[in-house]
């Protein structure tokens, strides 16, 4: 049965640079890149070298404590690199893509013609498999675990989000199979939650559950979705997947093919024609932000979310999860008088300044954090943005004293770093909320497996 779910703690953003609704379609970029870095506690073992000739869905490696999860090359190509840091951890495995793509051919099949295990082997062996990712932890599900649930957000309420159902227009067919490849991988339900008056491509799914959300950031986070309707207890997986990633699963069974196209929306008050862009993962984003137009001056480069995507430079590549680039400029000035100089343009979520006057007004925010990190005593901040039944404060200073038995009582199983992202916007005492719910999820993984 579909259920309605209000949020009603939470804080939408309203800054400048919204995409206007165009999608363009640039050439095939020059360069792509795999980062095993954007996959958490992954451990990679590299299966190509450098001067490979490679096509999109040959694997280029696969994780040590996994050996059946691959990761496929998105393009066709040559390894030109793979750069290392520190210890030889490998950072990037960079391709020459040929000006055509050509596709490593998979069995065309009816996802509900085929068996679990058939449909795992297809993904597995495909590359397809690192998009389905589990709570706990935010890793790439284990193809071995049986989930109780697996969530689809089909809408994303951050800071310039990328509008899904204009994203997912004409995508109904290939969807529709995702879904229903999908759906041999649980004996639970498929839910898919939804804004209401979505876009046909959503509300006329089949084999899923429809759930209508309402409210502000985070609303669309898949975590406070799964915390108001199936929530995680100490023992049980639920699996998340993207839209566009279901999409990805769906040609996979029509065609054959890893076909790893994805829609971005380029963001932000430093770019001067914000539009929607078709690319494929991994791809360098220095031609799209040319196309774009970025502003001249001291800019950030964020690879998803302004709130917990990855800064990168502006000759970097589009992380594996990602369907937003944002660019912001840098908080690198001194300010006189700090938070105490009056201003009408300021932003406070507090009614230290007058933004609470015009609550639609959009901003042009940087990235100064207009102080340094203070003892971390406040009260009251996190909760009248976090909507879960949780206690964000004493979570945090459960993980900062690395106490895993009142990590687990106090709900460390149903977060992962974007839920605390407005808790780390709104914090006077400026702590670094993401990085510490990281480290205790590493933590308590790294104690029971």
């Amino acid at each position: 049965m579909s259920e309605y779910i209000k949020i009603k703690r939470g804080l939408n953003l309203k800054l400048i640079g919204e995409a206007a609704k165009s999608v363009l379609h640039l050439p095939l970029a020059e360069i792509f890149a795999l980062k095993p870095k954007d996959f958490v506690g992954l451990t990679p073992k590299l299966l190509v070298k450098v001067g490979a000739n490679v096509e999109a869905g040959t694997p280029l490696f696969y994780d040590k404590k996994n050996e059946k999860i691959k990761f496929c090359s998105p393009v066709s190509g040559e390894v030109i690199e793979i750069l290392r840091g520190d210890k030889r951890v490998i950072l990037d495995i960079k391709i020459l893509a040929d000006r055509e793509i050509k596709y490593l051919l998979f069995t065309k099949s009816n996802p509900n013609q085929l068996s679990r295990k058939e449909i795992i082997e297809q993904l597995l062996n495909s590359g397809v498999w690192p998009f389905i990712r589990q709570r706990p932890y935010g890793i790439i599900a284990n193809p071995s675990e049986n989930p109780k649930a697996i969530f689809i957000s089909a809408f994303d309420t951050n800071p310039l989000a990328p509008d899904t159902d204009f994203i997912m227009s004409g995508k109904e067919s290939h969807f529709q199979t995702g879904l229903d490849a999908l759906r041999q991988l649980t004996t639970g339900k498929i839910h898919l939650n939804v804004q209401a008056n979505t876009a046909p491509v959503f509300s006329q799914a089949q084999n899923v559950q429809i759930n209508t959300i309402s409210g502000p950031h985070p609303a669309g986070n898949v975590g406070v979705q799964i915390h108001h309707i199936d929530p995680i207890n100490k023992g049980e997986i639920v699996w998340y997947i993207n839209p566009q990633d279901v999409v990805i699963i769906g040609k996979l069974f029509d065609q054959g093919i890893f076909d790893a196209s994805r829609i971005v929306a380029v963001t932000g008050s430093q770019v001067n024609n914000p539009k929607y862009y078709k690319t494929i993962v991994g791809s360098s984003i220095k031609n799209i932000l040319t196309e774009a137009g970025l502003k001249k001056g001291d800019n950030r480069i964020i690879s998803g979310s302004i709130l917990s995507g990855s800064q990168i430079p502006a000759d970097g590549y589009l992380g594996f999860y990602d369907s937003q680039i944002t660019a912001i400029r840098e908080g690198n000035e001194y300010e006189f008088m700090g938070w105490l100089a009056p201003g009408l343009d300021k932003f406070s979520v507090s009614r230290t300044f007058f933004s609470w006057l015009t609550p639609n007004k959009k901003h042009n925010l940087n990235t100064n954090l207009h102080g340094e990190e203070r003892p971390f005593v406040m009260t009251g901040q996190y909760e009248k943005v976090f909507p879960m039944d949780i206690y964000p404060v004493q979570l945090l200073k459960s993980i900062l004293i690395e106490d895993i038995d009142m990590m687990e009582k106090l709900g460390i199983y149903e977060v992962v770093e974007e839920d605390f992202a407005l808790c780390e916007l709104v914090c006077t005492s400026k702590i670094k909320s993401q990085e510490i719910i990281r480290h205790g999820l590493d933590m308590v993984r790294k104690e029971f497996s």
